[in-house]
């Protein structure tokens, strides 16, 4: 057995309001260069939706993660060494911008230096790529709120005889998706060069900018689409799971801005010599508790002998993590049967539920109603699993039954009622613990991040970054957030970014935006009161 750390995170969909802040906010901080206007590391997608890019999975089709071969050993889905050699110079299963969207801007100056006429000037979109203009036909969150019109999505067609179209059923949840710095990575398979590579000391999926030779076969590769090509320097790019904050104990950019405090960050502990198992099941519905199966408890005397630092295997034992995904088992992965082992989770939605039985009259909190009617959702089980579970219904259900004795167990608690524990498998110790991590964990109960090895606290030393080159998003250098030394004044590290966000003292001299948590007044952000130079 061999254990090893991964950081890993998991979103309840319970709390998603579609706010699109963790998109932006991803975006601001590492796509807003030359080459990237169409990536987005973080995007929320409404489901039933077609997703981004359009009809990602669609494996039919893309050819994304793994597959068995008749002798029961994984292989790419898009082929082996001899296919990828054949089509490495002109790569045919990858989506294109139209899949993506091409990006465009607005010709603002036409508002101005438009001549005198009758009719009102417009500004025209231009697209960001060719400066041409443009029409608009597709976008990231093209679909968002619609749920009216979810024929195209991928998902739903496997299960179409289950729902009904009707304007009365209509039904939608938003998914946020980031990477899923998966255990199984087919991306890093997926890439000639070796360019891509799986951290092993924290499990983040990362691309070596120096080794990238711009094959895209990871964007093949990877089923959930979520590396992506930068035409301007050919180079792939993903998402880096905010590693430099990661680093110095700080969540990611995504989990930081979160409106709706969805995101949870934490330590898992697996055994790596059991991953290649876990993801050659024969049964794809197996996969689920395969991966499962190979999480291990951080208060298992095994994990004492894994030789991890001792402040890893503390954040192991205080992870939210754990407890939401195995202890809980109310967390789900997304799409297992890719076989990629995904490490980022979901906790299905089940508001809608309680909002539905409301309009009827009945109580919407109440056991017995919440359970009758998690078995029949206007979006049928079948959906959910199909996301979450390769189309077993049975762990979706259980979740959804879970979340729903919480919510009943802890009203009757809050009302003074006689509470009535409902048989899920979770004691009433089990309910009070997850009710206080789904709806009133404090920032440090949600993230649970201990400091990259032999990085001290406070430390301001910082290593190279693979993506530190002209015109890239490193953290070294005079464009970088974390910088080298000697430190600009417009620009801070991570350390210090953290040190301020859990200091008690009040800065005042900032004068960096990009990340300002709104404590203290940076110099020159606001005009000096009449009478102070």
């Amino acid at each position: 057995m061999k254990v090893m750390a991964q950081i890993a995170m998991v979103m309840n969909l319970d709390k998603c309001i579609g706010c699109h802040t963790c998109s932006v906010t991803c975006k601001q901080t590492w796509t807003n260069r030359p080459g990237v206007e169409y990536v987005w590391f973080n995007n929320v997608e409404t489901r039933p939706g077609q997703g981004y890019p359009r009809r990602y999975e669609d494996q039919d089709r893309w050819r994304g993660g793994w597959e068995l071969t008749g002798k029961g050993a994984l292989k790419p889905r898009a082929g082996g060494r001899l296919r990828k050699l054949l089509n490495i110079f002109a790569n045919p299963l990858m989506p294109s911008i139209q899949d993506y969207y091409e990006p465009w801007t607005y010709d603002y100056e036409n508002l101005t230096n438009a001549p005198l006429s009758a009719d009102i000037p417009v500004a025209p979109p231009r697209s960001l790529i060719s400066g041409q203009p443009t029409k608009i036909r597709w976008s990231s969150n093209w679909d968002d709120n619609l749920g009216g019109d979810p024929s195209p999505d991928p998902v739903l067609a496997k299960v179409s005889e289950e729902v009904k179209l009707e304007f009365e059923q209509a039904y939608m949840f938003y998914l946020p998706r980031i990477c899923e710095h998966c255990l199984n990575p087919s991306c890093v398979a997926s890439c000639p060069s070796g360019a891509m590579y799986k951290r092993s000391e924290d499990g983040i999926v990362l691309v070596d900018q120096d080794k990238c030779r711009g094959w895209r076969m990871c964007v093949t590769g990877c089923p959930y689409k979520k590396v992506y090509f930068n035409h301007k320097t050919g180079k792939a790019e993903k998402c880096t799971f905010c590693y430099p904050r990661v680093e110095v104990g700080l969540p990611t950019v995504c989990s930081e801005t979160c409106v709706g405090r969805l995101r949870y960050l934490g330590v898992l502990l697996y055994d790596a010599d059991r991953v290649t198992e876990a993801a050659s099941v024969t049964d794809e519905r197996d996969l689920y508790e395969a991966q499962l199966d190979l999480f291990i408890d951080p208060d298992d005397p095994v994990a004492e002998t894994a030789g991890l630092p001792s402040d890893w295997l503390d954040a192991a034992r205080r992870s939210p993590i754990y407890d939401l995904i195995k202890r809980y088992r109310i967390a789900l992965p997304l799409h297992p049967e890719y076989r990629t082992l995904p490490m980022v989770w979901y906790v299905p939605p089940l508001s809608p539920v309680v909002d539905a039985l409301s309009t009827t009259g009945h109580d919407g909190e109440d056991a017995a109603n919440l359970f009758a009617a998690i078995e029949s959702l206007r979006i049928p089980i079948g959906y959910l699993a199909e996301l979450f579970t390769a189309g077993d219904p049975e762990p979706v259900t259980a979740a959804l039954r879970r979340l729903a004795a919480m919510r009943s167990y802890m009203r009757a608690v809050n009302l003074g009622d006689e509470p009535v524990l409902p048989d899920v498998g979770l004691s009433e110790e089990d309910l009070g613990a997850m009710y206080r991590l789904l709806a009133l964990a404090k920032y440090n109960d949600r993230y649970v991040i201990p400091t990259a090895y032999g990085n001290e606290p406070g430390v301001v030393d910082e290593g190279g970054c693979s993506l530190d080159y002209d015109g890239g998003p490193g953290m070294q250098g005079p464009f970088g957030e974390a910088s080298g030394r000697p430190v600009p004044v417009s620009i801070e590290s991570f350390h210090g970014l953290k040190e301020r966000q859990t200091s008690d003292e009040v800065t005042r001299d900032r004068v960096n935006l990009l990340n300002w948590d709104g404590r203290g007044a940076p110099a020159g952000l606001f005009p000096p009161k009449k009478g102070k130079a």
